[in-house]
């Protein structure tokens, strides 16, 4: 999972034609520690996504812009579009997160 560090990569990664998935998480989170731990298989299983992760204290902007209002929370965006979004209370578990990743994938045209 590759970082992102400022406003500007954001931006480039989010406007472009890849599907680009975003948790966003801060290193005192204890639930973004647990998804840590669990996320790794996840991640090459959905490799449909480009995984990206950023600290929400350090892109507090971003994360307020895009309705992060809890964390770990996991957003896809494709051509500058917010996709979808699973929110901090609903990413606790693996099958939390593959059941989101799952129904994203059903409702593509």
């Amino acid at each position: 999972m590759k970082s992102i560090t400022t406003t500007e990569q954001f931006n480039e990664i989010i406007n472009g034609d890849d599907k680009a998935l975003i948790k966003f998480q801060a290193g005192w989170c204890p639930d973004c520690t647990r998804m840590d731990m669990f996320i790794d298989p996840i991640v090459e299983e959905y490799d449909m996504y480009t995984w990206y992760d950023v600290d929400r204290d350090v892109l507090p902007d971003i994360a307020e812009k895009y309705d992060v209002m809890g964390i770990p929370s996991l957003l896809i965006f494709q051509n500058g579009e917010k996709k979808a979004h699973l929110h901090s209370a609903n990413a606790k578990s693996p099958d939390q997160v593959t059941d989101f990743l799952e129904s994203v994938e059903l409702t593509r045209p």
